[in-house]
């Protein structure tokens, strides 16, 4: 069955900023450096995961600060903060400094519901009965209010400062900030909230198994509902694990091969309780994976696209992907580099 041919104008990458457990600075300074190699290389957009309990990215907004010093012009973005560990106003507070730090390049990737590790993270994080924690979509809800820019308080309300008489709210003001949160869709509900709230949408290569075990219609029919629940106008990024091995050595490329063997079989059914799809892992060379993508049927439908590194590889590996990506697989979906950055390159 033939699609409609792919309009790609926004690429983007995911990495998920491992690091040795006995020296974490060696490797989140090697992210730092990833993200600025993906700006040069071209990308339009650099994400990074947030994880606990893991030799990974802790604290998106922190590290995103330090990559807004390290890059230019390339959109940042977490994908995605679990907002149950979080405060709807810390959080904002947190990520609307990082926004302005950036001159205006941040992207909030946020996901609801019972985060990860929460027997053993909630009685650290919390005070009280944090069992009965609000986890659901309101934290969003409340996290982006907060980044709206309204004062707290009624008209007459003001406060003390060093400046004198002011009217209080969410410091500092990031000015088109709320129109860059994205919600980590992997469900129908979800999807149908996101597209009602207004929130951009992502979508990767994980996803919900809904009276279906085909991945491709499960997700075709939450970018459908999400459209038609309002995110008609709003931006999707569609995620695949995307490993090119076009200039990779023998022993590189029989690596990658083992890699995409190992989780196959996950792609055979639905995984768990909750019908956990999986997509198959596009490795190859970049023609072959190319004839992959053009049979993806989402891919046409979505004009941002954004490569998602695996966990398990290393730092040149990750260079050799970006650069295989860009230059063989990125302009044959549409894409084209900002004028700018042709220029210095030539």
């Amino acid at each position: 069955m033939s699609h409609p041919a792919p309009s790609i104008s926004h690429i983007g990458f995911l990495t998920p900023g491992n690091y040795p457990d006995e020296d974490p600075l060696a490797g989140l300074e090697q992210t730092l450096q990833l993200l600025e190699y993906g700006e040069q290389r071209g990308f339009d957009s650099a994400w990074v995961r947030q994880r606990h309990l893991e030799p990974g990215i802790s604290s998106a907004s922190a590290f995103l600060a330090a990559a807004t010093q390290r890059t230019r012009h390339i959109e940042l973005g977490t994908a995605v903060i679990p907002i149950g560990y979080e405060s709807p106003y810390r959080l904002a507070e947190d990520l609307a400094t990082v926004d302005v730090l950036s001159k205006g390049r941040l992207n909030i990737g946020l996901s609801a519901g019972r985060p990860l590790h929460a027997d053993l993270i909630g009685p650290l994080a919390f005070d009280g009965d944090w069992e009965n924690h609000d986890f659901s979509h309101q934290r969003v809800l409340r996290f982006a209010d907060n980044l709206r820019g309204t004062y707290v308080g009624d008209q007459d309300t003001v406060i003390k400062t060093p400046f004198g008489p002011q009217r209080p709210r969410l410091q500092p003001y990031a000015k088109g900030l709320i129109d860059r949160i994205w919600y980590g869709g992997g469900s129908l509900r979800s999807a149908a909230w996101a597209g009602r709230s207004g929130f951009n949408l992502l979508i990767g290569n994980v996803t919900t198994g809904e009276e279906t075990d085909d991945f491709f219609v499960a997700q075709s029919r939450q970018l459908e509902t999400y459209r038609a629940s309002g995110g008609d106008t709003r931006r999707v990024a569609l995620g695949r694990v995307i490993v090119p091995f076009d200039s990779a050595d023998a022993v590189t490329r029989k690596r990658y091969t083992d890699y995409a063997a190992g989780r196959y079989e996950r792609t055979l059914s639905p995984q768990g309780e909750r019908r956990t799809l999986f997509a198959r892992d596009l490795v190859g060379t970049s023609a072959d994976i190319l004839e992959r993508l053009h049979a993806d049927p989402i891919l046409p439908y979505v004009s941002e696209f954004r490569l998602e590194l695996p966990y398990e590889f290393h730092d040149e590996e990750y260079r050799q992907i970006l650069h295989d990506f860009v230059t063989n697989i990125a302009p044959e979906l549409g894409w084209k580099a900002a004028p700018v950055l042709r220029r210095a390159a030539s």
